[in-house]
């Protein structure tokens, strides 16, 4: 389950997409960013962490924190099944570049994906936030919700979102936490 394959070369004004399955709608991230594809297992959850993280694992000696992308996006937490896998990405931000898992209900396929099939993001509705969506791609004929990693796994936002979880306010540089 580690290794993706690409279905089709590349071409001019394509780029590669993983498509998976969350809460039975079809999403694509682009494959850039992702590392690796391990089986769903061996997590440890941490105390007064915000919903949406869901543990961690240890990778290889790293500690990578697991996100529940359906909790992230305001939806019922992710019922684990065979076909559940944690999808590894090195997200980067303003510390630097950091490992997140993110799990899914299952892994599609790579896909190549043309610029020209990439609608952009509605402004109405969709279930999630505007801002998580990077387009919408047209795939055999039915749309498929192209995400912006970036956004959805914003080490700074999560940050942020864990510490007023906790009742402590955001530490700004030069400042020192209470």
């Amino acid at each position: 389950m580690n290794a993706l394959v690409a279905t089709e070369p590349k071409v001019d004004g394509e780029a590669q997409y993983l498509t998976f399955v969350l809460g039975g709608e079809m999403f694509a991230m682009d494959i850039l960013g992702i590392k690796e594809i391990i089986e769903y297992g061996n997590l440890t959850t941490v105390p007064m962490m915000p919903a949406f993280v869901r543990g961690v694992i240890n990778l290889r000696g790293a500690v990578v924190p697991v996100v529940d992308l359906a909790v992230r996006f305001g939806r019922p937490s992710t019922p684990v099944n065979k076909r559940s896998c944690i999808v590894i990405l090195e997200v980067h931000g303003e510390e630097g570049v950091q490992d997140i898992g993110v799990l899914v209900d299952a892994v599609s396929a790579v896909l190549s994906i043309a610029a020209a099939d990439i609608e952009p993001a509605p402004s109405f509705g969709g279930g999630i936030r505007a801002d998580f969506i990077g387009g919408m791609a047209k795939v055999d004929g039915r749309f498929v919700i192209v995400l912006s990693v970036e956004r959805v796994l914003s080490v700074e936002e999560m940050a942020q979102l864990s510490q007023a979880g906790d009742g402590r306010a955001p530490v700004r540089e030069g400042e020192f936490a209470q």
